[in-house]
């Protein structure tokens, strides 16, 4: 790529809001790094949220892409120029405006990345890296579930054990159905009874209806009183309640992706309560305001690596899926509108992909 080569990107307005630059400089791959060439982009809750929280100003924004590696930067032996790939990055970062998916080139980490198979389209494959990357953080790490030291196959004598994953039919939802699913838990969900059959799609094994005021108990029941572990994907003050009636008497873990009711976290002392920011995969500080900011991370990037060498596996072999997709037209200039989508509720049970290449 020329040094002072520019590009269409969407980055943080000055006044709030995304905008749409022409002149954003097209970043250099860094050691550990790669050039792509971005032929698609998936949006998530995360892109609502950042800009209205802590938006930086002309910095890229975006997280989810797939697109064709053009330059590898120093130290990357997995990928070569040529290679499809999926990646997860974090937008609007205070600390790398480069960073980000919302462009017509983005720099893909080589450690959060998947090789993409001829047979899955890069307009599919687009929706999957942040999916894989939060639901992994959820389950399988501090402060998240914890449900194994390595994210592998349980043995057949440990089989049953529950995990409830609240919001079932969400992105993050149905990625955690099938991390649990393939590293033998059973995976049980709350959703609308309309989305029972997607979610069993994904592989729940039973499925809750969230506006039953006996959800908690009908779970409680279900599980025998043993359920020991979820993960809210909703995360408001009904859903967490809801959990916590849920968890067997000898109580559990819960981890969500917001900042958790305090009022809720403390009426069950055996229940262990946090909530967690997928950045921190990344492995370096999360440099937001507030309860929002993180420290640096290793022990996230190092099991983001193992993380994302097996969901290549798993998506090689087709036993990891994406979720369903509503594919919108109109490339970056059109994002905003649907970000904005997301941000009033109008987007169920489907993720929203942007084409950048036709």
């Amino acid at each position: 790529m020329n040094a002072g080569a520019v590009m269409q990107a969407l980055v943080g307005g000055e006044s709030g809001g995304y905008r749409l630059a022409d002149d954003i400089p097209i970043p250099a791959p860094k050691p550990g790094t790669m050039l792509c060439r971005v032929h698609a982009v998936a949006l998530s809750p995360y892109d609502a949220k950042i800009v209205d929280y802590s938006n930086t100003p002309d910095a890229v924004g975006g997280c989810d892409f797939a697109g064709v590696v053009v330059e590898v930067g120093e130290g990357v032996t997995r990928f070569k120029t040529g290679d499809r790939i999926l990646a997860v990055t974090f937008g609007l970062s205070a600390s790398d405006k480069s960073a980000g998916a919302f462009a017509e080139y983005a720099l893909a980490t080589e450690d959060l990345s998947c090789r993409v198979p001829d047979e899955l389209s890069l307009t599919q494959a687009s929706s999957m890296g942040l999916g894989i990357a939060t639901a992994g953080l959820a389950l399988f790490q501090a402060p998240g579930l914890q449900l194994a030291t390595k994210l592998v196959p349980k043995e057949e004598s440990d089989a049953k054990v529950f995990v409830l994953v609240s919001g079932g039919a969400t992105g993050t939802g149905t990625m955690a159905t099938q991390l649990l699913k393939g590293a033998g838990y059973i995976p049980i969900v709350t959703c609308s009874p309309s989305n029972n059959a997607l979610c069993e799609s994904y592989g729940a094994v039973a499925c809750f209806d969230y506006n039953s005021p006996t959800c908690g108990a009908d779970i409680r029941e279900y599980t025998d009183n043993s359920l020991t572990s979820v993960f809210d994907c909703v995360t408001d003050a009904t859903t967490m309640k809801m959990c916590y009636e849920a968890i067997g008497s000898s109580g559990g873990k819960y981890v969500a992706l917001e900042a958790i009711a305090t009022t809720i976290k403390y009426t069950r002392r055996d229940v262990a309560a946090d909530w967690l920011m997928a950045p921190t995969i990344l492995g370096t500080p999360v440099e937001l305001p507030g309860a929002y900011g993180r420290p640096s991370t290793p022990e996230h990037r190092r099991f983001g690596t193992d993380l994302f060498l097996l969901a290549e596996k798993w998506i090689q072999k087709g036993e990891i899926k994406h979720h369903p997709l509503e594919i919108r037209e109109g490339g970056l200039a059109r994002i905003p509108t649907y970000v904005n989508d997301l941000r009033v509720g109008n987007v169920r049970a489907k993720r929203q992909v942007v084409p950048l290449i036709c």
